[in-house]
């Protein structure tokens, strides 16, 4: 099977391609509604750049969408520049035909929009059939409203994440992709913002990954059961069963959701959780649309068009953040004022390195004058020759020689300097060593308890080390203290 996805495919999906390709995205320029300024572009990867990506397919980095390991595995990744990425392997039984893989893959990747996890490339060498999605680091719909921890999903967010929702599906639909595969509650992803998004692998057809709709067949649509097909008014079906997740707090099957709303026995259908948050009239018009989406015939089942105008009108704190709303952390809450801070947080370590070396020792004025006057024994001398070297390795990106020259200029104890530390955590970062890149910048803090830099690279490998919220929390204490000093430098 190997050398036949080299002969099916086009040139730039060949086994030979040593490099990723970056593909047009068509539709990108006409998602201005959706209000980004930038989208990921659509790229061939090869199998060697995800599996380092992803440590080797390592287990620790499993976050299955559905919540199993198997057959099909989604694993989370970092590429080179430190970007986040979701990534689907499919087993060796899906996808047969490579050429339809790649079409798919590349008219899913077309799509963008804010409501999506959008799809931002694929992998087809030998047997490998790979897709490459915007990694979401804030769990799924299926972890906040049935494993939730910290506090139950409010009633204001459940309607956001039905419309979004809704809104997302709309969107595909004008884009020709009516069909979503198996839409259930780990298809819904949070975004850093903690913004619900719609994952695109269930916008993947005709391959052979297990079946459209999980086992559970009181989930099913019913014309799936009868057809084994799936249709447009099949993925409304499946929205109707979110709907009842969403206003249980668990998953109901809809027979017997549709007995309760017969019996009007709409207590023992609402989430207890929610007491006091909803008007009878807004759960009553939520279980009206949720029932309406069940429908056993096709034709009485709303589209679309009628449900996202609906859901608007139920919106509730729409001025909210989602962040605040779910208890979560916001990635807006970093405005870096810097270049520096900027690349900082998003985790571009190469343009970390540029300004670094353009920004020098300058920093350690007022903190430490020993670099300037301990040049009088042969001892001192040795010392800083060791620190110029390390300096030279540093610029010309040597990061192993620039650590061990560092090393020994630290371990001589004579001196301090807090950019030092600071540059040799940068240097562990990039030499994927987290832990002690974080143990630097750490004690470039303690040196200079007021200093950004030291926060912002605490950010990168708090980041890196998979530390999410306490990487937010340093960026943001970098970010603040970088408006002191702003503050501080414009009153002198």
């Amino acid at each position: 099977m190997g050398s036949q996805c080299s002969t099916l495919l086009p040139p730039c999906c060949s086994e030979s391609q040593s490099k990723a390709a970056v593909l047009e995205v068509a539709d990108a320029g006409n998602v201005e509604e959706n209000g980004a300024d930038y989208w990921p572009a659509f790229r061939e990867f090869t199998f060697e750049q995800l599996k380092n990506a992803s440590s080797g397919f390592a287990g620790e980095n499993i976050v299955s969408e559905h919540g199993e390991k198997a057959p099909n595995v989604v694993y989370r990744g970092k590429l080179e520049n430190q970007t986040k990425i979701a990534i689907k392997r499919f087993n060796r039984m899906a996808w047969a035909d490579a050429r339809q893989f790649v079409e798919e893959a590349r008219s899913v990747g077309q799509l963008r929009s804010h409501r999506l996890a959008n799809l931002v490339g694929y992998c087809c060498e030998g047997d490998e059939r790979i897709l490459v999605a915007e990694f979401m680091p804030n769990d799924t719909l299926a972890k906040h409203l049935f494993h939730w921890e910290a506090q139950p999903m409010k009633w204001a967010m459940r309607l956001r994440v039905v419309l979004h929702l809704a809104e997302a599906l709309e969107y595909c639909t004008s884009k020709g992709r009516t069909l979503y595969h198996d839409l259930n509650a780990y298809r819904i992803l949070f975004d850093g913002d903690a913004n619900p998004r719609l994952s695109t692998f269930g916008l993947m057809k005709n391959s052979r990954d297990g079946k459209s709709y999980s086992t559970n067949l009181a989930f099913t649509p019913p014309e799936y059961l009868r057809t084994g097909r799936i249709m447009p008014e099949s993925v409304i079906y499946s929205f109707g069963t979110l709907l009842l997740d969403l206003l249980s707090g668990k998953h109901i099957p809809p027979s017997h959701a549709l007995d309760l709303i017969r019996d009007r026995n709409l207590q023992m259908l609402t989430d207890s959780c929610l007491e006091g948050q909803f008007s009878n009239d807004d759960g009553t018009e939520l279980v009206r649309l949720a029932s309406r989406c069940l429908q056993s015939e096709l034709r009485e089942r709303p589209s679309l068009k009628v449900l996202v105008p609906a859901l608007i009108r139920l919106q509730k704190e729409t001025d909210v953040p989602s962040h605040v709303l779910m208890g979560i952390p916001s990635s807006e809450s970093v405005s870096p004022l810097s270049s520096f801070g900027d690349a900082c947080s998003r985790k571009d370590l190469t343009a970390v390195h540029e300004i670094f070396d353009k920004l020098g020792y300058k920093d350690d004025e007022g903190v430490t004058n020993e670099l300037s006057f301990h040049l009088w024994t042969d001892e001192m001398q040795e010392t800083l020759n060791t620190k110029k070297k390390g300096d030279a390795a540093f610029k010309q990106k040597v990061f192993k020689e620039a650590i061990d020259c560092y090393t020994q200029f630290v371990d001589a104890g004579t001196m301090v300097s807090p950019t030092l530390y600071a540059r040799r955590s940068l240097c562990y970062l990039m030499t994927d060593r987290p832990q002690e890149a974080l143990g630097d910048a750490i004690q470039a803090q303690i040196i200079s308890p007021v200093w950004h830099v030291a926060s912002y690279l605490q950010g990168i490998a708090l980041d890196a080390l998979g530390r999410e919220n306490e990487a937010q929390m340093a960026l943001k204490e970098g970010t603040s203290l970088e408006a002191l000093r702003v503050q501080n430098s414009e009153q002198k």
